[in-house]
């Protein structure tokens, strides 16, 4: 004979599908974050500043100056720089995967330190020995850059028990894309985070393809924001190619985290224009799909329009692009003329000795 629920159980339920309901409602009611127009303006050379970098980057590879894989971050920017735009940078923490360039510099990284990595220079953030999937900075609470498909979400779920261990009121951002989504460690994360009441925001990247299989074909559950329901982990859908929906549904989480009722899993919904990696053809997309994505759905082109729409001056525009340009090329320049590490680095940061 199958049980009855109890009181306690209905109770529980209805809590759970309460906070869902409420997470969506409100994100429903605060569609798009009201910035000012020089907060449209920062995220605006936030995104512009990803791009470029990570075109320059595709340069430096094709030339044999970065070596191993190299993942670009171009068509995504709008969900690093939404999303760490709403971080309180002295106590919340970030880690990522192996596609980590444009979260680096989403958190205000210098890009000469993250181009030096990238070419694996002594000058590097992580002294050259990271190189473009592993980068860290414990100064900037940003935790990687990992090479192993989803293994980032179980650290993160680390740092988040950290934060709440210290009391220091810190959350953890946790990125993941579509193709981790389907790894079982990332299940095992959620239920430790969900029972625990752990202060950590997992991000889903969503950008359709993983490594290189479309959503449909690798995975049965393909609206991703519902994969935590089974651990009564709220969930949010967002468009990851509108930079102040992203700040908007961003701000919406960090409040219930922050209030003390556990995680939240949001889906952003993105696209890259480039191949998972620089080695990738992406012959498994038509040529059409990506430019009808660039011409109707990039969010560097939206919130340029807006910023026009608005009445910011076209000139002044420009000036934010032409100083970008000059900013990453100055970064290619450092790396280039930067020294490899020492021979000696090879014996360093292996092992931490203690008495």
């Amino acid at each position: 004979m199958a049980k009855k629920p109890t009181a306690a159980k209905a109770a529980d339920a209805a809590d759970e599908g309460f906070a869902l309901r409420s997470l969506q409602a409100a994100h429903a009611a605060n569609k798009r974050y009201a910035a000012s127009d020089d907060e449209l303006l920062t995220f605006y050379e936030q995104m512009v500043l990803i791009r470029r970098f990570e075109e320059r980057a595709g340069q430096l590879y094709g030339l044999g100056l970065i070596g191993g894989f190299c993942h670009l971050y171009i068509g995504q920017e709008a969900v690093a720089v939404g999303l760490q735009s709403a971080l309180d940078g002295e106590k919340d923490s970030v880690i990522t995967g192996y596609r980590d360039h444009g979260h680096m510099l989403a958190y205000g990284i210098d890009p000469k330190v993250i181009m030096a990595e990238l070419t694996g220079r002594a000058a590097g953030i992580s002294k050259g020995k990271g190189g473009s999937m592993h980068m860290f900075s414990v100064d900037h609470k940003f935790y990687g850059g990992h090479g192993i498909v989803g293994a980032q979400v179980p650290l993160g779920t680390g740092l988040a028990f950290a934060h709440k261990y210290r009391g220091d009121g810190g959350v953890c951002m946790a990125y993941f894309g579509d193709g981790a989504a389907n790894q079982g460690q990332v299940y095992e994360a959620f239920n430790m985070a969900a029972l625990w009441k752990l202060p950590i925001v997992f991000v889903v990247e969503n950008n359709g393809y993983a490594m290189g299989t479309a959503v449909k074909r690798g995975s049965a559950e393909t609206e991703f924001y519902r994969r935590g329901t089974a651990f009564r982990i709220p969930g949010m859908d967002v468009n990851g190619m509108d930079v102040l929906e992203v700040r908007a549904a961003a701000e919406i989480a960090l409040d219930y985290v922050r209030g003390g009722n556990g995680p939240v899993l949001m889906e952003l919904n993105t696209y890259r224009y480039r191949g998972h990696s620089m080695s990738d053809p992406a012959k498994y997309r038509s040529r059409e799909e990506v430019q009808e994505m660039r011409d109707k759905h990039d969010p560097i082109e939206a919130a340029n329009a807006e910023l026009l729409a608005r009445g910011i001056a076209e000139d002044r525009i420009k000036d934010i692009d032409k100083r970008i340009r000059s900013i990453v090329a100055e970064s290619a320049d450092f790396a280039e003329n930067s020294p490899e590490p020492e021979m000696t680095e090879l014996y360093t940061d292996v092992l931490v000795e203690s008495y």
